[in-house]
């Protein structure tokens, strides 16, 4: 129960990663806040079970947008006294386009949510948290934001951002003892990734994903979410403005991807 006392919200929880932490977060005591644009963050909460009604609470919002954020921030403090842990997960894919391919609103859309989420989840959390004494702020990057060659260019540039974004609101955090740093997952059965596993699976070739990875395989979300929890807690009390990469060793080497102007990056 390294949670217990404390108050977590969790964004993009209707699936996936944010889903599988927000109930992490509330089977080892947390009280949580889970956050999604989707009416299934509702499923996330209800599949807590009777004992967690208490102490969860689900809120449809748009983390890109601020005021949708002061309020998720302001529910938090309403419903549970203050906050304590932010994990600003919420993200979308914006599809596989490359530069040459993609429009100024799907980039505006893609950096909104997967940038400036973050950026308001820090700007409306990180002083409720300190009010608290301090605590931590968890943002879901991904290996696409290290390197290219692991998601579309827009996509790419968005995580790529949330990494420098929690590098620069650490330092700007310094002696408030809020701690904050980013996932950079790897290939995750997700929401996100479904239907390139569904694609896969049809065609016996479930095998293939992951592949280019030395584990063979993909990840699923509990092995993100029990890092987010680790990030989270004060067994990571000396990790701050880091970015943790979480890809069953796939950016330790430099997978290649050809590409040629003109033609479809993947």
């Amino acid at each position: 129960m390294r949670f217990s006392g404390k108050v977590a919200i969790v964004t993009g929880a209707g699936s996936g990663i944010g889903r599988a932490t927000a109930r992490a977060f509330a089977a080892e005591g947390a009280q949580v806040v889970a956050a999604d644009v989707s009416e299934a963050v509702h499923e996330t909460v209800a599949g807590l079970g009777i004992a967690a009604i208490d102490s969860t609470v689900a809120v449809q919002m748009d983390a890109g947008d601020e005021g949708d954020v002061e309020r998720l921030v302001a529910t938090a403090c309403e419903r549970f006294g203050g906050l304590d842990i932010f994990y600003a997960n919420a993200g979308i894919s914006g599809g596989a386009e490359g530069i040459f391919d993609s429009s100024v609103e799907l980039w505006t859309e893609v950096l909104r949510v997967n940038l400036i989420g973050p950026f308001l989840a820090i700007k409306h959390g990180a002083p409720k948290i300190v009010d608290r004494g301090g605590g931590a702020i968890v943002c879901t990057a991904s290996v696409a934001g290290l390197r290219s060659g692991a998601g579309g260019a827009a996509y790419s540039a968005s995580k790529a951002g949330v990494i420098n974004l929690v590098q620069t609101a650490a330092q700007q955090l310094s002696t408030s003892n809020v701690r904050v740093n980013a996932i950079c997952p790897g290939l995750i059965e997700t929401g996100m990734t479904q239907r390139a596993f569904d694609y896969a699976r049809e065609r016996g070739k479930e095998d293939k994903l992951g592949q280019l990875n030395p584990l063979r395989r993909a990840g699923v979300p509990d092995e993100i979410a029990r890092v987010a929890l680790f990030l989270a807690s004060d067994e990571a009390s000396y990790v701050n403005g880091q970015a943790w990469v979480v890809d069953g060793g796939l950016s330790s080497s430099h997978p290649v991807t050809r590409q040629e102007f003109g033609k479809p990056a993947f």
